[in-house]
């Protein structure tokens, strides 16, 4: 004889998907403050170092962003504006920065894909 909540099922409603850019508030971008720069290596098959700053946005979450491209002028607490993509192989990475917005220069010299990163078109002569 089944018991009672064997009948009803208990606890297995269906889970609901979490939100991946819970910290950004369902905001396209967000600003804040970055109290650490560093880098880190990716998971096994890729290696290389990935620039990732731990961001403080203006909601008080701390978030870890990807820094795109090559090179970056970010020292400490420049004020940058995020974004969410996660980076595939960076564990705990969900967000990027916006490159070309507020403290963080884009890429100068850069001639393809240049509204990624915030480089200016090159003069022509």
């Amino acid at each position: 004889m089944p018991t009672f909540n064997q009948l009803i099922h208990h606890g297995r409603e269906e889970k609901r998907r979490t939100d991946r850019t819970r910290a950004l508030d369902q905001c396209p971008q967000k600003q804040g403050v970055c109290p650490r720069v560093s880098t880190r290596t990716p998971k096994k098959p890729n290696s290389a170092l990935r620039k990732i700053a731990k961001v403080r946005l203006s909601n008080r979450h701390d978030i870890f962003a990807h820094i795109p491209g090559e090179g970056h002028n970010s020292q400490e607490h420049p004020i940058v504006l995020v974004r969410g993509g996660r980076v595939k192989d960076s564990p705990g990475v969900k967000s990027h920065c916006i490159r070309g917005v507020k403290d963080l220069l884009g890429i100068a010299d850069r001639r393809r894909g240049r509204s990624k990163y915030g480089a200016e078109r090159p003069k022509s002569k």
